[in-house]
């Protein structure tokens, strides 16, 4: 049977668990780095986690008998890949010490609206059609509102607007590496190879910066930092990827998009609670602007 006709065209309840326990984990884990950088420097972190997940993913994928060094023409791609993913992540953790994870999160998922804008020029098939425009005008002018607030009113400090930008990097570069996915040869690949590739290079190049950037190797890690750290590597980048991969092969892509909505509002929510940070209205406002933008952007 093939994977097309295996692809479920409704969700079924245990997609939707699935679903709602990955989003809940994705919000969750910008605060889990936010935490873990009291000992932990934001590059040694990145670099760490993200290298340590490549292993484990090497070794389910011998175990689930998936091919991984055959030689099938990605390499270049997956360097292309691989790089600005290990970007994506400086961005996200190196902007945390200077703005609330609240904030990172919201930021972003600035992420599916560069897709949506660079998907016209790898498939030439799909277009914005006038709703999506409007969902991208709205969610931008949201974001912009909030950025302005690290000018004149910084919640997280004098350089709060260093952070965001940061984490609007970081969504402009998970862009980039999802459509240098799709537009190259990684789009026939194995999800289990196309992770690989962007885990190993994160951990490489991302500990290779760490020294030049003035990181050392922390000499005390907290309880609290290495439970951090457990659950960023275990937990998030290797086990929960894996299960949206897995939903991304079994169920319709349109289905299970609209869900990511989740994940604004479910780190919005834990950085609120678990950091006791600042909800402005001026976040909230660029939060509903983001949902609403999703939305429209994934309307059919």
């Amino acid at each position: 049977m093939t994977a097309a006709a295996e692809r479920h065209a409704t969700l079924d309840a245990r997609a939707m668990a699935v679903l709602l326990v990955c989003c809940t984990l994705w919000g969750l884990n910008q605060v889990a780095a936010k935490v873990a950088l009291v000992d932990i420097p934001p590059l040694v972190q990145a670099s760490a986690r993200s290298g340590v997940a490549a292993l484990l993913v090497l070794v389910w994928s011998r175990w689930r008998g998936v091919p991984i060094f055959n030689a099938d023409g990605t390499l270049g791609s997956g360097v292309v890949a691989g790089t600005l993913f290990a970007a994506e992540f400086a961005c996200i953790f190196v902007g945390l010490q200077y703005t609330t994870a609240s904030r990172m999160v919201v930021f972003i998922y600035l992420s599916p609206f560069v897709v949506a804008l660079g998907m016209p020029f790898v498939a030439h098939g799909e277009r914005l059609t006038p709703w999506q425009w409007v969902g991208l005008v709205v969610a931008f002018a949201g974001v912009a509102f909030a950025f302005a607030e690290g000018f004149s009113a910084p919640a997280a400090g004098p350089r709060q607007w260093l952070g965001d930008a940061m984490g609007i990097g970081a969504a402009l570069l998970w862009g980039a590496t999802t459509l240098t996915i799709r537009a190259t040869r990684l789009s026939n690949a194995s999800p289990e190879k196309t992770l690989v590739y962007q885990l190993a290079a994160t951990g490489l190049l991302l500990g290779i910066a760490a020294p030049l950037a003035g990181e050392a190797l922390p000499r005390h890690v907290s309880a609290l930092s290495a439970a951090s750290m457990v659950f960023q590597t275990l937990v998030v980048t290797f086990a929960s990827y894996l299960a949206w991969f897995w939903l991304v092969r079994h169920y319709a892509a349109t289905r299970i998009a609209s869900f990511t909505l989740l994940t604004p509002v479910a780190g919005l929510a834990f950085g609120v609670l678990l950091l006791a940070e600042p909800l402005t209205l001026r976040l909230a406002l660029a939060l509903a602007a983001v949902t609403v933008g999703l939305l429209l952007v994934n309307r059919r």
